[in-house]
This record gives structure tokens, C-alpha cells and sequence, in this order.
């Protein structure tokens, strides 16, 4: 049996499920699976976490290096978000430089950082126009069971909370923790047949139309939307996938940030 027939039969089973309101692992629609932050797992970056939800893994390391800042922003610091599908993470993921899938998950929690401000930007300036500190988030995929821009953007977050800047290391002076104003909080859902889930796993994301992700701050604004997939949405259900998004992104906040 060809791998393209047992996707389709994949398919099927879920939404043959959905129709009947169910979920293979048996959770409601609007319910995630178990999820775990660890931090400070990576000893020798300013920060780190380890973010599981189900049997999707990430990684996300961060590093703070003095370097010249962007023309156009000379006196604000740079971020620059990097993510690695680590092929023995899926079936799907090659070996070689990024892909389109890597590329598109970086921007995306690089977008949620840089549209919540979550970073004072500002408060990074060593020497304007010479000097900024930058921070580098580097996001590894371990194991793809879906959902995969929830766990990073949770990882980036959990990473930047409380890292403390290396100026001695570098022989500078300035503030020593990272001027954190925000926690943007990711919140994924998908479309299947007029039905709307929330933290999709693998075989529902490719059984999904669409798929919307909303990145909220912490007074419960948007700060981002990702929308993915060939099929359209109802201006209703962007509008249902928004208030899910704000609400789930408040409970994961109170609880891992």
C-alpha cells in the first residue's frame, strides 16, 4: 500500500471521528493535549526550554552576543530566530538547509516576539548605530506529533524570561536582565468540516482545510495571526478561532509563564 493511499486513509479516520465529535486520543475539541516546561535545560545558552505538548518535543536555546545593529534600527537590538527540523523528528523532515516548513515556523514566533514587543528592543542599545546586543533563538524540533508552532513560540518565551545579559563576559556594562515587556502566548487551531480543534496533533493537521494560529499578549490583544492551508475560512469561525486563541492563550499563560 503506497504511503499517499495510507495518508488518505488517515484522512478519513479523522474525520469520520470529528463527524461523530470525537478525537482519537479522546479529548474535546477545544482541550489540549498534556503539556511540560522545562527550563534551563541547555547550560551553556543565556536561556533555554524544553516544551512538550503530547508527543510533540522542542527545544529552543537562546544566546546574547554584542554586534552591529540593523540601519534602519540603530538603536534597537536584533532578534533573529533560527529553526531546525531535526530529521529523525518525522518522516517528513529531510537532512540539508531549512525547508519551507522550518523557515515559515521561525517567522512565525520571530513575528509573535516582534508584534507583542515582548522585547524593549531599545534597552539592547550598547552604542547606537555601532554596538546592540543580539539575541539569537534557535528552535530544534526533537519530534513532530503536529502543533509545532505552539511548542516553539511556548520555548522562545519560557527562554526569554528571567535570562540574565552577559556583559561581563564581554567586558560592557548596562542592565542585566533581559527588559522583558510582554509574554505573547501561541494558540493553533484547524478547520475540519466545519468543526474547529484546538492543539491539533499530526494526523489532524493533515486532515485539516485551514489552519489559523493566534499570538496574544498578556491584556489579551492580538498580536499576530498565521493562517496556513488551501482551504478558506468563514469570517464566523476566524472569529470563533480568535476568541479560542485568547482564551487558551490566557490558561497557558497563568500557568507555564
Amino acid at each position: 500500500m503506497g504511503l499517499e493511499i495510507v495518508n488518505d486513509i488517515r484522512k478519513d479516520y479523522v474525520r469520520d471521528l470529528i463527524e461523530s465529535g470525537k478525537r482519537a486520543d479522546g479529548r474535546g475539541f477545544r482541550e489540549y493535549r498534556e503539556i511540560n516546561v522545562e527550563r534551563d535545560v541547555i547550560k551553556r545558552a543565556e536561556g533555554s526550554a524544553r516544551v512538550r505538548i503530547g508527543n510533540t518535543d522542542v527545544l529552543v536555546g537562546v544566546k546574547l552576543e554584542p554586534g552591529a545593529p540593523f540601519p534602519d534600527a540603530p538603536g534597537e537590538g536584533v532578534i533573529i530566530t533560527n529553526a531546525e527540523f531535526v530529521p529523525l523528528a518525522s518522516p517528513e523532515f529531510e537532512s540539508g538547509p531549512p525547508d519551507e516548513n522550518s523557515v515559515q515556523l521561525a517567522r512565525v514566533v520571530d513575528r509573535g516576539i516582534r508584534g507583542s514587543e515582548a522585547i524593549d528592543l531599545a534597552k539592547l542599545c550598547i552604542e547606537e548605530g555601532e554596538k546592540v546586543w543580539m539575541v539569537f533563538i534557535d528552535i530544534h524540533i526533537l519530534d513532530n506529533d503536529g502543533n509545532l508552532v505552539d511548542a516553539a513560540a511556548l520555548g522562545a518565551i519560557a527562554s526569554l524570561l528571567n535570562i540574565r545579559i552577559p556583559n561581563e563576559r564581554y567586558g560592557l556594562t548596562g542592565e542585566d536582565t533581559l527588559p522583558m515587556r510582554d509574554r505573547p502566548v501561541a494558540v493553533t487551531t484547524v478547520e475540519i468540516d466545519g468543526n474547529i480543534l484546538v492543539d491539533p496533533d499530526f494526523n489532524e493537521e493533515n486532515a485539516a482545510a485551514s489552519r489559523l494560529t493566534v499570538i496574544s499578549n498578556a491584556d489579551g490583544t492580538l498580536s499576530g495571526m498565521q493562517k496556513s492551508g488551501s482551504g478558506g475560512l468563514k469570517e464566523e469561525e476566524i472569529a470563533e478561532m480568535v476568541e479560542i486563541g485568547i482564551e487558551k492563550g490566557g490558561e497557558i499563560r497563568e500557568k507555564f509563564l
